[in-house]
């Protein structure tokens, strides 16, 4: 399952993943993620957060990889992500090497309230 949220107030992306994640359905995430970025101003902030992940398919990839693409050309600023288990992170970091701009500043928090944090400095 996943959440896509944006907080135009905040200038904030937010993609929830929780359960187990399937390919079909990432793909369905990623189109979400572009229809939220409409409504964000470039410079926005992405959290995403695996506290509720179970598990996620690694068929997901390619999806994960065109959202940080779409997140890439509509001007992030900043990555949070929440990963309170690094077994359950298929690669977000490894993908970010090479589908975020180099000075983009990416944080792993362990908690959701650390990565709130973060987000409010």
């Amino acid at each position: 399952m996943y959440q896509v949220t944006a907080d135009k107030s905040k200038n904030l992306l937010t993609i929830r993943f929780s359960k187990r994640v399937e390919p079909a359905e990432a793909k369905v995430c990623v189109e979400q993620v572009k229809a939220k970025l409409t409504e964000l101003k470039p410079g926005f902030r992405l959290l995403t957060d695996l506290t509720a992940l179970e598990s996620m398919d690694v068929g997901c990839v390619p999806h994960l990889e065109d959202s940080m693409n779409a997140c890439n050309k509509s001007g992030v600023a900043q990555v949070v992500r929440v990963i309170p288990d690094p077994k359950k992170d298929i690669g977000f970091n490894i993908l970010s090497l090479f589908h975020y701009r180099r000075r983009i500043p990416k944080v792993v928090c362990e908690t959701l309230a650390e990565a709130m944090k973060i987000l409010d400095e």
